[in-house]
């Protein structure tokens, strides 16, 4: 089943070099028609594969994250976002912060993560201590994983440099991705890939869930 299509990625690329009100306006229909609406019908088909993988993550209408920016504390002052994106969270979440699956596409860049990123330090603390405690599962679950995202400088508190997995104890994103084409977005088979991803970080999802006290 094909999704997505190049008019997505078109538009995207139009809106980066029009990013204001006027011309969004003036292209909304065709934003709901060639970027929302192929969302909305990923997410749909994408929610039976997900409930598969863990029935407490959640993939409604409420995972596709709005076009608009927030643009009160920033400096760019460019009222919408030039990517379109989903994030299926646990159901007890609260904030962006909680575990999730991820899916961005933007021209040039699609990409697939999983995971908590900027978590809260009682919330990293809470995943530190879980590496520790059960440092095989730890490796096991991220093997063959790309993980990212940024690390403390210095050991964290409680734990020596010369721990074994230092480098992972001093991560302060616990986050997971890959890499998709476009081709391979506006392909019939990219809800396969994803849910493919999905199931294959499944593992590194259920270990950062159960740290922080949730049920997987």
């Amino acid at each position: 089943m094909v999704v997505f299509s190049e008019d997505l990625f078109n538009f995207l690329t139009e809106l980066k070099e029009n990013n204001e009100k006027a011309w969004f306006e003036s292209q909304k229909k065709r934003y709901e028609a060639v970027v929302k609406e192929p969302f909305m019908r990923f997410i749909e088909a994408f929610e039976p594969r997900l409930e598969g993988i863990s029935a407490h993550f959640v993939a409604d209408k409420r995972s596709f994250f709005r076009i608009y920016r927030d643009v009160r504390f920033s400096h760019d002052k460019s009222p919408y976002k030039t990517h379109a994106a989903a994030q299926f969270r646990h159901e007890d979440a609260r904030n962006i912060h909680a575990p999730g699956f991820y899916l961005h596409l933007e021209p040039g860049m699609v990409f697939a993560g999983a995971g908590l990123y900027h978590p809260e330090p009682a919330a990293a603390a809470l995943v530190r201590k879980a590496i520790d405690a059960r440092p095989g599962r730890w490796t096991s679950a991220t093997d063959g994983l790309a993980l990212g995202g940024e690390q403390l400088k210095r050991p964290p508190q409680g734990f020596g440099a010369d721990h074994p997995l230092i480098e992972d104890l001093k991560r302060k994103d616990f986050i997971a991705s890959m890499t998709f084409t476009q081709k391979q977005a506006c392909g019939k088979d990219f809800v396969d890939r994803f849910s493919s991803y999905c199931e294959k970080v499944s593992p590194f999802m259920e270990l950062l869930t159960k740290a922080l006290g949730l049920p997987y």
